[in-house]
């Protein structure tokens, strides 16, 4: 109890610190947990540590359906060609630049690196999806939809990177080079995961259309089938591998779709949740990161981020080439796809937990990923959205 009171208390009083210095609150909440957790004062018992990441999934889980409710199918299909080239282009050039430079300056192998490659280059959907809903709201952008478009494409970002990562994972174990195998696990994976939420969204829509249920057991609801989903696919991932982050941010869809009324409704109801949702996510993401870990990656680690982050920034510049955006709109999305935290948080620690060579180095260079892009990345989107985006005046 005293935890959860610490992560209450200390988070919203850093959250307001820093959106008092007109920086983003969610800073403040990674550096109390940063404080608070093993690296700073040690406050946090260890049960409430050990639950760590599920309750971090669980706030992944409420911010997904959140987005998918603040968005209807049309605008999705609108930028359907320019999401894929953002999700895979940008992804794949840091994924590959971190991977050769890792072999290069740590001796890792192709196998090794491309480990790390994809953990870092995951973009985290925690950060980028509140911004993007902000600016939704405030109709910024949204006559290009490019908030809309990031929001799609960083999803599909992750679950295309955390199978790479997967794949490579497979590959180190099986000690084969056989990853051309794994390729078709992608859009498979995002495939199941886009019909897994559809199926799931039309079930509740037909349920809440036939039986009366309060908006908030509703919004309970929903919360647990998303923790289903995500632990169901977890459980068959050995056998077939289901993008269900996705597929919860499609059932969010399908409801607005199919009741725009109602998805409005939910949407207002979750906004409220994410307030208690949101300081569990940053200040347990923070109170995850070892900093002693970090340092000993020491300036390799910082060069292979930054180079990556570069890889990426070339990468939105030539997966937009043939679009109409403003040089400044395609700096806005570079700016956006900088932050990174969930998936490095969720993922960076489970080589070096099941024992691959070189593992700690590997999760330091993901503290580290953390640690510079998640407060750079928010500063540049909260601070140029205006700037560089367009207003709709509808």
């Amino acid at each position: 109890m005293l935890s959860l009171a610490y992560i209450i208390v200390l988070g919203l009083l850093g959250a307001y610190v820093f959106r008092f210095l007109r920086l983003p609150g969610l800073i403040g909440m990674l550096l109390v947990g940063i404080l608070i957790g093993p690296s700073g004062f040690d406050l946090l018992e260890a049960p409430l540590l050990l639950i760590s990441e599920d309750l971090r999934k669980i706030a992944l889980i409420i911010i997904l359906l959140r987005a998918g409710l603040g968005l209807n199918r049309e605008a999705v299909a609108s930028i359907g060609k320019r999401a894929s080239a953002l999700s895979v282009i940008p992804l794949l050039l840091e994924g590959t630049v971190v991977m050769v430079l890792a072999v290069l300056l740590f001796g890792f192998d192709f196998i090794q690196g491309g480990m790390l490659g994809f953990i870092v280059a995951a973009v985290s959907p925690a950060v980028i999806v509140p911004a993007m809903l902000r600016l939704m709201r405030d109709n910024i952008g949204m006559k290009k939809r490019i908030p809309v478009l990031v929001l799609s494409s960083a999803s599909v970002d992750d679950v295309i990177a955390i199978t790479i990562f997967s794949a490579f994972l497979s590959v180190y174990f099986s000690q084969t080079l056989n990853i051309v195998a794994y390729v078709y696990r992608i859009p498979l994976s995002i495939s199941l995961g886009v019909l897994l939420g559809v199926g799931v969204g039309y079930v509740f829509v037909r349920f809440f259309k036939r039986y009366h249920v309060r908006d908030t057991k509703k919004i309970l609801i929903l919360i647990a089938a998303g923790i289903l989903m995500v632990s169901l696919t977890e459980v068959i991932a050995d056998y077939v591998m289901v993008a269900s982050l996705l597929g919860v941010m499609t059932l969010g869809i399908m409801i607005r779709e199919k009741n725009m009324t109602l998805g409005k409704r939910l949407s207002i109801k979750l906004d409220k949740v994410w307030v208690f949702a949101e300081l569990f996510l940053f200040v347990l993401v923070g109170a995850s990161l070892n900093v002693s870990v970090a340092l000993e990656a020491g300036i390799f680690g910082i060069i292979i981020v930054v180079c990556g982050v570069i890889a990426r920034s070339i990468g939105v510049f030539l997966a937009t080439i043939l679009t109409d955006f403003t040089i400044s709109e395609k700096w806005f999305i570079v700016f956006s796809y900088i932050p990174k935290a969930t998936v490095q948080a969720a993922v960076g620690s489970i080589p070096l937990s099941l024992g691959v060579a070189g593992g700690e180095i590997i999760l330091a260079v993901a503290v580290i990923a953390i640690l510079i892009t998640a407060p750079i990345g928010s500063i540049l989107i909260q601070f140029t959205a205006k700037k560089l985006l367009e207003e709709a005046t509808e």
